[in-house]
């Protein structure tokens, strides 16, 4: 063989080796391997604030009534609170009330006030509650604690933005008593097995005006003034509002909406 002939077949090797290890160290199509593209997340419309209902969000409370709440006590009876100028009140000694509809997975944003004439003390103090799942006509459920705390001391597990007697919150960000407070809550419901034994724990996350007090605390069972916490199997469930029935002065709320997960 020529020695021209040799150079053009060792050029020619050397041109493809080096094309062959381009290709293999290009960064965009080694990047391409790991790339996703479907399916597409749907498109969500934010709100102008981080308090506004986004496009796929359900209205529970929108300023004007309580069409999408019912009386706990009689389910066939609409809630009983007072509706004022863009907000309602725990009316006392009407029972709490629930959502008409149930929900399993969602994210919560709710707000909430407790009166600048506050009076009490301890527990007795603008006391109220979120129940993240009613499971029936009383206190069972998963609640997170609403309460004056800014100037009240109180047993930790029984606080604002506890896990009711199970999660103290990592940290106190209350307002003052008559500022209007909020909860972005994320709720993940507890699954069952087919005989009512426990498959997955509930879990939440709870912010209190924007500050995290719960971080995917997992929950011990349903929340309980006296006893241990324990699960009992149940399905999607509403979402229920505490009157107390404290004589101190009332908690107000507003603007609750919900986003099913």
């Amino acid at each position: 063989m020529k020695k021209k002939n040799v150079y053009v077949l060792l050029a020619t090797a050397l041109i493809s080796t080096t094309v062959m290890a381009q290709q293999k160290n290009d960064p965009a199509k080694e990047a391409a391997k790991t790339e996703v593209w479907e399916p597409v997340p749907k498109t969500v419309t934010p709100g102008n604030l981080p308090q506004d209902a986004p496009s796929d969000a359900i209205i529970l409370f929108g300023g004007k009534n309580l069409d999408e709440w019912h009386a706990v006590n009689d389910p066939s009876k609409p809630a009983g609170w007072t509706i004022d100028d863009g907000f309602f009140t725990v009316k006392k000694g009407t029972g709490n009330i629930e959502t008409n509809q149930k929900f399993t997975d969602y994210q919560l944003h709710l707000e909430w006030r407790i009166p600048s004439n506050i009076t009490g003390k301890d527990q007795a103090r603008g006391n109220s509650g979120v129940f993240l799942a009613s499971t029936g006509p009383g206190d069972d459920g998963y609640e997170i604690q609403i309460l004056d705390i800014y100037n009240n001391k109180t047993y930790v597990n029984g606080q604002t933005g506890s896990v009711y007697k199970q999660g103290i919150p990592l940290v106190n960000a209350n307002k003052k008593p008559g500022e209007w407070q909020f909860f972005d809550i994320i709720w993940t419901a507890p699954r069952f097995n087919d005989d009512g034994s426990l498959k997955s724990a509930a879990r939440v996350t709870v912010m209190l005006n924007g500050v995290l007090l719960q971080n995917n605390f997992e929950l011990k069972g349903e929340t309980r003034w006296i006893g241990a916490p324990a699960y009992k199997a149940h399905g999607p469930a509403g979402i229920k509002l505490q009157d107390h029935g404290d004589p101190s002065e009332p908690v107000s709320f507003r603007n609750i909406w919900i986003r099913k997960l």
